[in-house]
């Protein structure tokens, strides 16, 4: 039986009423987040929960309820010339910002301003005891004290029901522009990667994919105003010795729209990321290819998206990931949305004990 909640007291009834544990969903465009591991748990729908609740383009925040799709927050901001430079992935299959927080993945787009920890600055949750509780407000500049919002990032439910967010927006470019690289081997692609995110030119988006030969295409987008756009595209060129193609509005704007809603992994692979340093990526490269997975760089290498085949036991990712002393988060697949290395250790049992004392959210025993 899944449970609906409207509101906040909705939410607050249910923690307190329901044997066992409950598990928030709202856009369920994440499966292995939003899908129970404890056949016990009880679902709890909180996609009612949405709507902006306050906006002010001028200081450039804006709250709005944890159900709120991403698309309908985009739409809003597009209003106003804003938008949220975290670029959170699958705005068009559904994504509520309440799961794009819970999961703590951003999308290409964070390269130059950060993910969604630097963008979010105040939350509304329940938590285990039934509370409502707040953290931060809904200005850019808040009193000091235990951050509770960063925290929410990546709780994938694990700590209370977000029924409220409040972010810090940003101007969105007035025009951008792409630049395709031919694909080299790894290690160049590597090099050209630092030699890139080091660069004079401010990039707004740094990814690799993966080609059939298994070579390496570097994809470089950058934004601005559009009588610099030339110039800047010609510096950017002149610090990669490899040829390039400026690609046409309507294909780059294709390309990162199928970036951001997965469309490049296969259908039913366990699609999840994993954030890596540099000399991470070449051992954990090689086991990917030993296994067919397709991986794609993002954020300049320094998170990298993965398919795992439908075929194969996630079990034997996670053990690689563990060897490797790297955490992976699921988003599609089965498994859980945690593979790999926990981290958290002590801290992370004192803040669930002190927001879940009883356990009443699935998952709480995970790092």
């Amino acid at each position: 039986m899944t449970l609906v909640a409207a509101s906040a007291a909705d939410v607050r009834e249910a923690v307190l009423s329901t044997d066992g544990p409950l598990l928030p969903v709202a856009g369920a465009t994440k499966p292995a987040l939003s899908t129970a591991q404890d056949t016990a748990a009880t679902p709890l729908d909180v996609s009612a929960l949405r709507g902006i609740t306050s906006y002010d383009p001028a200081e450039l925040t804006f709250t709005a309820r944890a159900g709120t799709p991403v698309r309908e927050a985009a739409a809003a901001l597009a209003e106003h010339g804003q938008y949220l430079p975290f670029d959170p992935p699958l705005a068009d299959a559904g994504a509520t910002l309440g799961g794009a927080v819970a999961a703590g993945v951003s999308g290409s787009g964070a390269f130059r301003h950060g993910g969604v920890r630097d963008f979010i600055i105040g939350v509304r949750l329940v938590d285990g005891t039934g509370s409502l509780i707040a953290g931060g407000g809904q200005v850019v500049k808040n009193a000091a004290g235990f951050d509770l919002p960063k925290l929410m990032v990546g709780s994938a439910g694990r700590l209370g029901v977000l029924t409220e967010l409040s972010f810090k927006v940003f101007p969105h470019p007035r025009a951008t522009t792409t630049l395709s690289f031919e694909p080299l081997g790894r290690d160049a692609a590597l090099a050209t990667v630092a030699r890139l995110a080091r660069g004079p030119v401010a990039l707004d988006a740094l990814d690799v994919e993966p080609t059939p030969d298994g070579s390496r295409r570097i994809l470089a987008r950058i934004g601005g105003d559009p009588a610099a756009l030339d110039a800047r595209a010609v510096r950017l060129a002149s610090y990669v010795e490899a040829p390039h193609e400026r690609l046409a509005p309507d294909e780059e704007t294709a390309l990162w729209r199928d970036t951001g809603e997965l469309r490049w992994a296969a259908p039913g692979a366990l699609v999840a990321r994993i954030p890596v340093t540099a000399p991470a990526i070449p051992m954990l490269d090689a086991f990917l290819a030993a296994h067919r997975a397709a991986a794609r760089w993002t954020l300049g290498a320094n998170a990298v998206w993965v398919a795992w085949p439908a075929e194969l036991p996630p079990r034997e990712l996670g053990d690689a990931l563990a060897g490797l002393g790297l955490t992976a988060v699921a988003l599609t697949g089965t498994g859980g949305p945690l593979l790999g290395a926990r981290r958290g250790g002590a801290f992370a049992a004192r803040v669930r004990g002190a927001l879940d004392p009883d356990g009443r959210f699935a998952g709480a025993d995970l790092a």
